[in-house]
């Protein structure tokens, strides 16, 4: 009967537990508490020691007043005081706010200020912007001060702001029993800037529970094994590191962390840490692949890579399978937590010739498992696009991993929430096989006599002309034909091409409507992340 079925009601603590990636640090310092957790230049910590200075940031923070809902940012690179916030802020009951750390003092005081900060912990590093923002608040927060004694500082960096050390802070602070638990699995975890690339950023509020299943569906679409070694170039300032802070903890991993990613840097450690997963942008893709030589390397065993931001180009995806690196192609927002739709690659494709492969990998593909929905939906109507590959409409997404919504900014999450979905703003396709691949932003759409151009589909051919390193197609605004494709086009050192060569080879590769109508050769402007900032482009064109 119902009411028998009825009577049986969750009880608290016992067989319902509140879903926090606190819980990750919980389990996996009692099961591998001496398997190593972090490895930073001379700094080592077991998974247990990993736990313990994670409790003691929670003890200190409270000490200097942090509680529950008080929000706790950080500028700071990617180390092991960052690494252990991640746990330690949450565990205090705080929100983290990771800053990217290469916006400018007018911008982390107006993140600062709008995020309601009371405890800043700052690397020296960076403490000359800082210092130029904490100047512009009229009630600045606590700061405490990472110093870094592994870097040399450049001249007018290295300059303390607080009264205490992040390590005194640490020795402040207590190992007790309590691993500070959430009273509510939808309470706010972390408070994530977006880009701001029109207007101020938008602060994007994360819940214990999206970023508990993010990791457990990334687990499950990646097919994470136990005690993976992760090199950290996401810098955790992004979607938090795209949540492999947490999920990599899940699987009792090792996290191998860098100040600065370079190519070089890339393959020194996957030789000498054995790396076996990173995530990158394109862009690190493209480094890798155009790297000298003498500083490439080529392990025995297959590295697993996760990429997100533009779709990779084929031929990027071909060069990078040559140096070992098995790329999974996803795609998300700092709305979503990051990754939410992937190419779940099929057998059946490995049959194919390797440039097909490249192709149908630089799709997005399918939801992960963690994602409740992802359709492609007429813009107007709102309804289902045809799944023929051509008819584009907005992605939109629905699930456990949306955000609560933006901070202090309710327009703005009605404007995102609409119809009981996320609309993410982008363009994509539907294949017949139910593949997603994303085609534009939909700001970014080119319409050229009335047809829509996909300035990724530009940007993809451009990219496989010889010694292009990147490129970004907007619109210029035509007389004829309302607008037309502006490719930008960055070179590999020592290569040379023309803009005739150009349009020309885009002609043979594509309708000829869609071809760039200028060329513009130049170093992109790319974010801290890799991103090419294309309305940095747009300014150049109108």
């Amino acid at each position: 009967m119902k009411k028998h079925y009825e009577s049986l009601a969750p009880q608290s603590g016992l067989n319902h537990v509140e879903l926090t990636p606190i819980s990750i640090l919980a389990r996996t310092s009692e099961a591998y508490p001496e398997h190593l957790a972090v490895v930073y230049g001379e700094r080592k910590y077991t998974w247990s020691q990993f736990a313990n200075r994670a409790k003691r940031l929670a003890t200190g923070l409270k000490q200097l007043g942090v509680e529950r809902g008080t929000t706790v940012s950080f500028m700071a690179a990617n180390t092991p005081e960052l690494m252990e916030a991640h746990y330690g802020v949450p565990m205090s009951g705080g929100v983290l706010n990771a800053i990217n750390t290469r916006l400018d003092a007018d911008t982390v005081a107006y993140i600062l200020q709008h995020s309601d900060c009371k405890v800043l912990v700052c690397d020296t590093f960076f403490s000359p912007v800082v210092s130029e923002a904490l100047s512009q608040l009229e009630n600045p927060p606590v700061v405490v001060d990472i110093e870094d004694k592994q870097i040399q500082a450049p001249d007018k960096a290295g300059k303390r702001l607080g009264e205490i050390t992040y390590e005194e802070l640490i020795d402040s602070g207590e190992v007790n029993e309590d691993w500070g638990y959430p009273l509510s699995e939808w309470d706010a975890l972390t408070l994530n800037y977006t880009s701001g690339t029109s207007g101020r950023p938008k602060g994007v509020v994360y819940h214990h529970r999206g970023s508990y299943l993010m990791s457990m569906g990334t687990i499950a679409a990646w097919q994470i094994p136990k005690h993976p070694v992760y090199l950290y170039t996401v810098p955790l300032f992004h979607c938090n590191g795209w949540g492999h802070i947490w999920t990599m903890g899940l699987m009792g991993g090792t996290f191998v962390c860098n100040r600065v990613i370079s190519a070089e840097v890339i393959f020194q450690a996957i030789r000498e840490n054995g790396v076996t997963h990173f995530g990158a942008a394109p862009i690190i893709l493209s480094m890798l692949t155009t790297a000298p030589e003498d500083q490439k390397y080529r392990p025995d065993y297959t590295v697993e890579v996760m990429t997100a931001g533009a779709p990779p180009p084929s031929k990027v995806l071909e060069q990078t399978a040559a140096l070992g690196l098995n790329v999974i192609h996803v795609y998300g927002l700092t709305e979503t937590y990051g990754h939410v739709i992937y190419c779940d690659w099929n057998p059946d494709w490995d049959a194919l010739p390797l440039d097909q492969q490249a192709e149908i990998k630089s799709r997005q593909g399918i939801r992960f498992p963690m994602t409740e929905s992802a359709r492609v939906v007429n813009v107007s109507s709102g309804k289902e696009v045809a799944a023929d590959g051509k008819t584009m409409g907005e992605v939109v997404i629905r699930g456990n991993i949306i955000m609560k919504g933006y901070y202090k900014n309710p327009e703005a999450t009605t404007e995102a929430f609409q119809n009981g979905w996320f609309h993410s703003g982008d363009l994509g396709v539907v294949h017949p096989d139910g593949y997603i691949q994303i085609k534009d932003r939909l700001k970014d759409i080119i319409i050229s006599g009335g047809e829509n151009i996909s300035s990724i589909e530009v940007e993809s051919v451009i990219y496989k002309f010889p010694g292009v390193a990147a490129a970004a197609v907007v619109a210029k605004p035509d007389e004829k034909w309302g607008e037309t494709p502006c490719a930008f086009v960055e070179l590999k050192p020592g290569e040379s091409a023309t803009e005739d060569e150009i349009i020309g080879f885009c002609k043979e590769n594509m309708a000829g409507y869609k071809r760039p109508s200028k060329v513009v050769f130049m170093e992109l402007p790319k974010t801290s992340t890799g991103k090419i900032q294309k309305f940095e482009l747009r300014k150049l064109v109108i």
